[in-house]
C-alpha cells in the first residue's frame, strides 16, 4: 500500500526590501513620499492593483529610505522596475539609475558624467 499523500501547509514567507534614495532626496531632486505613493498605487498583489492589505506594508524610514515588507512571494526585480518606471514619469531616468547593492537593497546612484568627460579629454 502506498502512503497516504500529506498536504504541506504554506510556509510565510517574508521578505524585507529597501530602497534607499537618500542621495537625490538630499539633493531636492527626488520626492521620497510621492515615490512611496507610488508604489501603495501600482504594486499588484494576485494580479490586481490596490490590493496590499496585510500582505505588503511600505513605509519611509530615515531620510530617503523606503522598507517593502512582505508576506508573499515577492520579487526584488518587481521593485526595480517599479523604481525605474517612476522615475522615468518624473523625467529622472537620465540622471538616475538603480543599482542592487545586496540581497533585497536597491540604492538610486547619478550617472557617473565626470568620468566620461576625463576620458574624452585624454583621448
Amino acid at each position: 500500500m502506498a502512503p497516504a499523500a500529506r498536504t504541506k501547509k504554506p510556509q510565510k514567507v517574508t521578505n524585507k526590501f529597501v530602497i534607499n534614495a537618500s542621495q537625490p532626496a538630499s539633493d531636492k531632486i527626488f520626492d521620497v513620499s510621492a515615490f512611496e505613493k507610488f508604489l501603495h498605487d501600482r504594486i499588484k498583489v494576485e494580479g490586481r492593483v490596490g490590493n496590499l492589505g496585510d500582505s505588503v506594508q511600505i513605509s519611509q524610514s530615515g531620510d530617503g529610505k523606503i522598507e517593502v515588507v512582505t508576506h508573499i512571494p515577492f520579487s526584488g526585480r518587481y521593485l526595480k522596475y517599479l523604481t525605474k518606471k517612476f522615475l522615468k514619469k518624473q523625467q529622472l531616468r537620465d540622471w538616475l539609475r538603480v543599482v542592487s547593492t545586496s540581497k533585497g537593497v536597491y540604492e538610486l546612484r547619478f550617472y557617473n558624467v565626470v568620468n566620461d568627460e576625463a576620458d574624452e579629454e585624454e583621448d
